[in-house]
């Protein structure tokens, strides 16, 4: 008989793997013991993590260049409050990835496999692939053109930020893996600073959410960058990501407040660092636009007009770090998910060489994506849209597997959906049913509105 020569150093990693989780375990036990202020503090901090990563991702540099060219193109009358509204619904959504995965310990893709057999899960998995691949080329596709704008070539800045994605993913265990990955994601921040660069008219901005107009009427083009806003802000790969990420955090029941403390807290920074994006071009590029979409590159050389070298630069380094953390959540997203529905060993305390098959889909995914964004004359601003767009139209048929998963009491116990809770999260799944319905009007009848 062949001795598979893997089978013991992976059953060692798999002990070390629970070690680490036993010791994480020990010291929030120890914190939670404590009733001084300040112990409670260091509980919170030490517990957060998955929804401020998951949040903060969110505005990747598909979501940066998404609202900088909503805002270039329909300014801030409508897209203002819209984004606001948008806070409550991702708070709605990815909740419910909290109470799943500290309920079951299950991820999002192992629960759809045991749950509803391997048809629907290769369909969810399959849908999950393909959109985080997608994702991940607007990703590189902002890594490049911001260091394009710092002197960089394209090719040493995609092979510079795929080599940086996969040595946070193959070098660090969980818990460094995300305060590393927390300390990128501090970096997103730098679009509120250049807002205020732009010195808007507050009146204007108090008035967007008081008139609250669409500039030029519903077009086709207005669907087209509403349901990529909404594609930015909702993502397949969001659900996969927290769930994933709070089993392997080794959150509990007992954590689950705290969780969903940490995804209040990521929904807020979302909406502000969203908002300063659309103030900032809608006062300095809206008027420089016409109703289609403005090209990013266009976006930034006017940023540099407007607001010198400085601004100009400092967009470039927030377009770069919006895809580089992005790139980093979504290559563990795949990882997780591929891991959990073959069954394989799929934690971040694995080392590579004995978890090989878990760490595969995500180094195979982000060498594709830095490689397509290479591609000469590639239509790379036509992309960062449709796949927004292609993010929307597949998020009904995931969110309707995690409303199944959360309503199932056998699963879920007290922890499942209230009734508010059911009646929020149908109303986001028909909304966006009727928006892509209403586009898919627009592309068969282009005359319709």
């Amino acid at each position: 008989m062949v001795k598979d020569p893997f089978a013991m150093p992976l059953a060692r990693a798999l002990a070390t793997d629970e070690l680490i989780r036993a010791r994480d375990r020990a010291r929030v036990d120890g914190l939670r013991r404590q009733r001084s202020l300040w112990q409670r503090l260091l509980l919170l901090l030490v517990l957060v993590g998955p929804g401020i990563l998951v949040m903060i991702a969110d505005n990747d540099a598909g979501g940066v260049m998404t609202y900088a060219q909503t805002g270039s193109s329909f300014g801030i009358g409508f897209y203002l409050p819209f984004l606001v509204l948008l806070g409550p619904v991702a708070y709605v959504v990815q909740e419910m990835t909290v109470r799943l995965g500290a309920v079951t310990r299950r991820g999002h893709a192992e629960m759809i496999w045991g749950r509803y057999g391997a048809a629907w899960g290769a369909f969810s998995l399959f849908d999950l692939v393909v959109a985080n691949f997608l994702t991940l080329i607007t990703e590189f596709i902002g890594i490049t053109l911001g260091m394009r704008v710092l002197g960089v070539p394209p090719v040493w800045s995609a092979v510079g930020g795929a080599v940086l994605v996969l040595t946070v993913l193959l070098g660090l265990r969980y818990y460094t893996w995300e305060r590393v990955a927390l300390t990128i994601a501090a970096g997103n921040l730098v679009f509120v600073p250049l807002a205020l660069m732009a010195h808007p008219h507050w009146s204007s901005v108090v008035s967007a959410f008081a008139t609250w107009h669409v500039p030029g009427g519903i077009t086709p083009v207005f669907v087209y960058v509403l349901l990529a806003n909404l594609g930015t802000t909702i993502a397949p790969w969001m659900l996969f990501f927290q769930q994933s990420s709070v089993v392997d955090k080794g959150l509990t029941r007992r954590d689950i407040r705290h969780g969903q403390v940490d995804t209040a807290v990521g929904s807020a920074a979302m909406v502000l660092v969203a908002l300063a994006i659309v103030v900032l071009t809608g006062t300095l590029v809206y008027h420089h636009s016409g109703t289609s979409p403005v090209g990013v590159v266009q976006i930034m050389q006017t940023l540099g007009a407007r607001l010198g070298r400085t601004g100009e630069d400092l967009f470039a380094l927030g377009l770069v770090e919006a895809g580089v953390i992005a790139a980093i959540a979504i290559t563990a997203s795949t990882s997780w998910a591929t891991g959990e529905a073959f069954g394989w060993p799929k934690s971040i305390n694995l080392p590579p060489q004995v978890a090989w098959r878990f760490y595969v889909p995500g180094i195979v995914s982000v060498a594709l994506a830095a490689a397509t964004v290479l591609i000469p004359h590639a239509p790379l601003g036509f992309l960062n849209l449709t796949v927004q767009v292609v993010a929307t139209i597949f998020m009904p048929a995931a969110m309707l597997f995690l409303l199944l998963l959360l309503n199932d009491r056998e699963i879920m116990g007290e922890y499942a959906n209230k009734p508010w809770q059911n009646v929020a999260a149908i109303g986001i799944v028909g909304f966006l049913v009727l928006m892509n319905g209403l586009y898919g009007l627009t592309v068969v009848f282009p005359h319709l509105l």
